[in-house]
């Protein structure tokens, strides 16, 4: 690979070569001046013949661009990939003066492509003495020049973005120009073994399991501590499985050992309660979860399926179930506990409200306690849900024959 003086010593490279060898193939062009200059100025103050040589384009190498270096990234080893570049070159001639009778100007230009044509590799010496300090001679891949052609077309608009008059002219370019990445490598040491034991790759002949469905109770649209939910799906099993709940406000997942389902190809997984978990209090957060199957046959590595949405509804306790009309303040507690940076909202019959103070008991195994302001509230029934990173918490009751609003989750406001 080469520094950042490649692109630089490249030009330098052409200008140095192009200025020693068209001398020497017409002795007529002995007084000839090559320039690097845009061509709208590069004839300024210049009466003899002249060549100029403007590096009009810079692109991408797509070959290069994503490839390691050779001898310096190994297998295992990541490294920012080289910047690969393709340089475009225009080359156009003058003979002397203004005007060019004796087609002068079409001499310089036939022993330059001739030039570039004869010596399409650019020389490593010639490289390193063009410019002090480049390195491009060193380079994995040597520079080549080759003919780029231009329709009419593609010079009227290269002229016309010279803002000058058209000369007589032919476009090259220069590839592959690598320059190093400054961007650290990592080089992770040898693998001393291939697992546990050394023992190297494990197969398995079984499939991963494939979530298909998850039911929630009853026609609920979320799941409860204290509920069970249903898994459906493919390569289902009990053996030396969990069903991992996921979520971003947990540090740890929550894993379940499932049991088998009432129809076949599903699995039954219930969510313990603060009765039967003491702990179900601070180990859950209400809001959205993924749930997964994972298989941990012993000896071999687990297996796990893919993830499904689930939502874990918060249980509310309400302090006071009547207030009189006017301003009120709702009480209420939450199970399970609600983390730092979670959303929390109250809908207090139709309307949405922030919490004016919550609070987390130091004995992790109490709820969270919060408390709403619901001003300017009229007589009537209200029924009342807390909504959690998106999360409702269940007011309705399914344990009559037709599921009704629970009077627990209602304020009766006189």
């Amino acid at each position: 690979m080469s520094n950042v003086l490649a692109m630089a010593a490249t030009t330098r490279t052409l200008r140095n070569l192009l200025l020693a060898q068209i001398p020497a193939l017409d002795p007529e062009l002995s007084d000839l001046e090559v320039t690097l200059q845009p061509p709208d100025i590069a004839r300024k103050g210049i009466s003899k013949s002249q060549l100029n040589l403007f590096l009009f384009q810079v692109v991408t190498n797509a070959a290069w661009s994503n490839l390691d270096m050779p001898g310096r990234v190994r297998p295992g080893e990541s490294a920012p990939p080289a910047l690969a570049l393709n340089l475009h070159y225009l080359i156009t001639a003058w003979g002397r003066g203004e005007s060019d009778s004796e087609a002068l100007s079409h001499r310089v230009l036939a022993a330059a492509m001739s030039t570039l044509h004869d010596r399409a590799v650019l020389d490593g010496n010639d490289i390193s003495n063009a410019l002090p300090d480049n390195d491009l001679a060193g380079q994995v891949e040597r520079v080549r020049i080759t003919r780029l052609p231009q329709s009419v077309e593609e010079l009227s608009k290269l002229w016309t973005a010279f803002q000058t008059n058209y000369r007589v002219s032919a476009a090259y370019e220069a590839a592959v120009v690598l320059i190093d990445s400054q961007a650290a490598m990592r080089a992770p040491l040898p693998v001393l073994r291939r697992g546990p034991q050394d023992r190297g790759v494990i197969a398995t002949a079984s499939a991963a399991p494939v979530l298909d469905a998850l039911t929630y109770p009853r026609t609920q649209a979320a799941v409860r501590l204290g509920e069970d939910i249903v898994l459906g799906g493919r390569q289902l099993t009990t053996d030396h499985a969990l069903a991992r709940f996921s979520s971003l406000r947990l540090d740890t997942p929550v894993d379940l050992v499932p049991a088998a389902g009432a129809a076949a190809g599903t699995l039954g997984v219930h969510l313990a309660d603060t009765v039967e978990d003491a702990d179900a209090a601070s180990r859950w957060a209400p809001g959205i979860y993924t749930v997964a199957l994972l298989l941990q046959p012993p000896g071999l590595p687990p297996l796990l399926s893919n993830e499904l949405p689930l939502v874990l509804a918060p249980t509310i306790a309400l302090g006071a179930l009547a207030a009189a009309a006017g301003d009120i303040t709702v009480n209420l507690t939450c199970l399970p506990r609600i983390r730092d940076g979670q959303r929390v909202f109250l809908l207090f019959g139709d309307r949405l409200l922030a919490p004016q103070g919550m609070n987390n008991p130091a004995d992790p195994h109490q709820p969270t306690a919060l408390a709403f302001q619901v001003p300017g509230v009229s007589a009537g029934t209200y029924t009342v849900r807390l909504r959690v990173d998106g999360a409702d918490s269940i007011p309705v009751d399914f344990s009559g024959g037709v599921p009704a609003f629970a009077a627990s989750q209602q304020v009766v406001v006189t």
